[in-house]
C-alpha cells in the first residue's frame, strides 16, 4: 500500500465540476470563435476564462478541503 502513487484529489474533482460550469465554459468557447479571425491580438478572452475557472474553483473547493488530511 505503501507503493501506491497518491491520486491528486484537485483534479478528480475539477474533471467531475467541470460539467457544472456549463455556461461559463460556452461563453469562453464562443469567445474564441469569436476573436478567431483576430490578426492585431488586441482581443482577447481572459475574462471568460477567468469565469469558467472561478466557476469549477467554486465547486471543487468546499469538497476538497473535506478530503485533505
Amino acid at each position: 500500500m505503501a507503493d501506491e502513487e497518491p491520486v491528486d484529489q484537485k483534479k478528480l474533482l475539477e474533471s467531475i465540476c467541470q460539467s457544472n460550469c456549463a455556461k461559463p465554459k460556452n461563453g469562453y468557447e464562443e469567445c474564441v470563435k469569436r476573436i478567431s479571425g483576430d490578426d492585431t491580438g488586441t482581443m482577447h478572452c481572459t475574462g471568460q476564462y477567468f469565469d469558467y475557472l472561478a466557476c469549477v474553483d467554486k465547486c471543487v473547493a468546499p469538497k476538497l478541503f473535506g478530503k485533505l488530511k
